[in-house]
C-alpha cells in the first residue's frame, strides 16, 4: 500500500489550489454581493474568462477520455481536484466533460450531444426524481407511450440541477408499465430530449444557492433514435449517474470544511475574550480537533471509493459510505465554525451562513442519509460485503 500522492497528483493539486486562491476566492465577495441581489453569481462572461484561464492552466475535461480531448486523469484526482475547487464557493467548472452516461451513446448520439457538451456548445442535465420519486427511484410515474416511430411523454420531474439552463435532458421514464410493476427495476428508459422538443422548466426556491428546477413533459414527442443504451434498462444508467454522484459530494464536503477549519483557526487566534484569544479555551480547541480529525477520515474515504474506481471495481458500497459520512462531518464542522464565531458567523458578512445552508442540502440528495444506511446495512447483512475486509 502507499498512502501518499504521487509527485504528478502533488503538482496538480498545487497548480488547482494557486488558481482557486488566485482566480476564484478574489470574486467571492462579488458572488455574495450578486446573490444577495438575486443576480446570477458569475455572468456568463466571467465564466468564459475563467475557463479560458483554467485551459491556459491545462485544465479542460480532467476526466474525459483522451480520445475526446480531455487529460483523462482518472478519478481518484478528481476527488483530489474537487477538494481543491470547493475551498471556495464561487460556482465553477473546468469544462470539457459531459455527463458519465452520454457516453453510453451511439455514434450518432455522440456527435450530437456528447462532443457538444464537452466542448461548452451545449448544456445537459439528468432527470430521474418525480415529486413521489425520490429516494424510492422504483415509485417512478413518468410514462413514456410508443407511437409510430416515436415515444410520447408525460409527467413531471423535480429537484432537477441544471434543469433551467439545459438544451437537453437525460429522462428516466416508464416504458412498460407491467413489467416495471413486476420488477420495480426494468421496463424503463433514458431518453435524450431537447428542450424544443416541448419540455419546459419551473424554477424551485430553496434555503440555499442551489437553484434546481422541475421539468413537465406534457406530450413531449421524442424519436426513437433518442433512446439511450437499451430499451426497458435505462434504470441502471440511472444508479450509474447517482453512483458517481455520492462520492462526489464527500469531496466537496472535505474541501469546503478545510477552508472553514482553517477560517476557525485564524479566528481563534485573533478574536480575544476576557483578556486571552479564545484559542486559549479548551471547549474551542476541542472544536478544532474533532473537526481536524473527522476531516482527515472523511478525505480517506474518498479518496479509497474513488482509487477502487480507478482500478475498474465495484465502489458502491465504499462511495455510500463516503458519501454519509462526509455529508454528515461537513454539517457538523460547518455548525462548529459557526459556533466558534458568534454572532459574527452568523452573519452575511461572513460565507459560514452561506455554506451552512448549502451543506444541510448534502444529506439529502443523490441518495438520503437513510438511503445510505440501508444500502451499507443491506451490503454487510446479505454479505455482499464482510466485516474487516479490505475493499
Amino acid at each position: 500500500m502507499h498512502l501518499r500522492l504521487t509527485e504528478e497528483q502533488k503538482l496538480v493539486q498545487q497548480t488547482i489550489r494557486k488558481f482557486v486562491k488566485e482566480e476564484l476566492m478574489p470574486l467571492e465577495n462579488e458572488v455574495l454581493k450578486n446573490e444577495r441581489e438575486g443576480k446570477p453569481s458569475l455572468s456568463k462572461e466571467k465564466v468564459q474568462e475563467l475557463r479560458q484561464k483554467a485551459k491556459e492552466f491545462g485544465f479542460w475535461g480532467i476526466n474525459t477520455p483522451e480520445e475526446y480531448g480531455g487529460a483523462n486523469l482518472g478519478q481518484m484526482m478528481l476527488a483530489i481536484v474537487l477538494m481543491e475547487l470547493s475551498k471556495t464557493f464561487v460556482p465553477f467548472s473546468f469544462g470539457g466533460s459531459a455527463d458519465n452516461i452520454l457516453y453510453y451513446g451511439n455514434e450518432e448520439q455522440k456527435k450530437k450531444y456528447l462532443l457538444p457538451t464537452i466542448n461548452g456548445e451545449k448544456k445537459s442535465c439528468f432527470a430521474m426524481t418525480e415529486p413521489n420519486a425520490g429516494s424510492d427511484t422504483r415509485n417512478i410515474k413518468m410514462t413514456a407511450v410508443k407511437d409510430g416511430e416515436e415515444w410520447v411523454l408525460n409527467g413531471e420531474k423535480t429537484f432537477i440541477t441544471g434543469g433551467n439552463e439545459a438544451d437537453f435532458v437525460m429522462a428516466i421514464a416508464v416504458t412498460d408499465k407491467e413489467l416495471h410493476d413486476k420488477t420495480g427495476t426494468q421496463g424503463v428508459t433514458c431518453f435524450i430530449v431537447d428542450r424544443d422538443m416541448g419540455w419546459k422548466s419551473e424554477y424551485i426556491d430553496t434555503m440555499g444557492e442551489w437553484g434546481p428546477a422541475s421539468l413537465i413533459f406534457d406530450n413531449v414527442r421524442v424519436p426513437e433514435e433518442n433512446i439511450l443504451g437499451e430499451l426497458h434498462k435505462g434504470y441502471n444508467l440511472g444508479l450509474e449517474w447517482i453512483g458517481f454522484a455520492r462520492w462526489v459530494v464527500g469531496a466537496q464536503a472535505v474541501g469546503m470544511a478545510e477552508r472553514l477549519l482553517q477560517m476557525a483557526i485564524d479566528y481563534a487566534k485573533e478574536r480575544e475574550t476576557f483578556g486571552r484569544p479564545i484559542a486559549d479555551r479548551q471547549a474551542i480547541q476541542w472544536m478544532i480537533a474533532d473537526s481536524a480529525v473527522e476531516i482527515e477520515a472523511a478525505k480517506w474515504l474518498v479518496l479509497n471509493a474513488t482509487f477502487t474506481l480507478d482500478q475498474g471495481e465495484d465502489n458502491r458500497h465504499l462511495a455510500s459510505i463516503a458519501k454519509l459520512y462526509g455529508a454528515n462531518m461537513g454539517n457538523r464542522v460547518v455548525d462548529r465554525v459557526l459556533q466558534i464565531h458568534g454572532g459574527m458567523g452568523y452573519t452575511r458578512e461572513l460565507p459560514i451562513e452561506r455554506w451552512y445552508r448549502e451543506a444541510r442540502l448534502w444529506r439529502i440528495y443523490d441518495g438520503t442519509d437513510e438511503i445510505q444506511r440501508m444500502i451499507i446495512s443491506r451490503n454487510l447483512l446479505k454479505g455482499h460485503v464482510k466485516v474487516g475486509q479490505f475493499i
